[in-house]
């Protein structure tokens, strides 16, 4: 599995399950500072841009409201998620 350099992803918690396994599943660590590579941050900067920059919101579940409205949007494969996840 690829992921980012999270610190709980190299948690002490699940090591010895990681070490007991090393033959059926191992990590591989993306370069540190490489947000590139994790199309996830390009969804997550896209989606802050569309939903959130300049605005006021007076309560958490406004924003959660902003966030899911966005995201309903994109509950089907469609051409903006294909390029932002692309690895170009």
């Amino acid at each position: 599995m690829i992921t980012d350099n999270a610190k709980y992803h190299h948690g002490r918690l699940h090591k010895p399950w990681r070490e007991q396994h090393t033959l059926d599943f191992a990590l591989d660590y993306l370069p540190p500072y490489s947000p590139e590579l994790n199309p996830i941050e390009r969804v997550w900067k896209l989606t802050r841009r569309l939903c959130l920059h300049n605005q006021y919101f007076p309560s958490l579940s406004q924003v959660i409201d902003s966030i899911e409205n966005e995201f309903q949007q994109w509950t089907h494969p469609n051409e903006i998620l294909r390029r932002l996840c692309a690895l170009t």
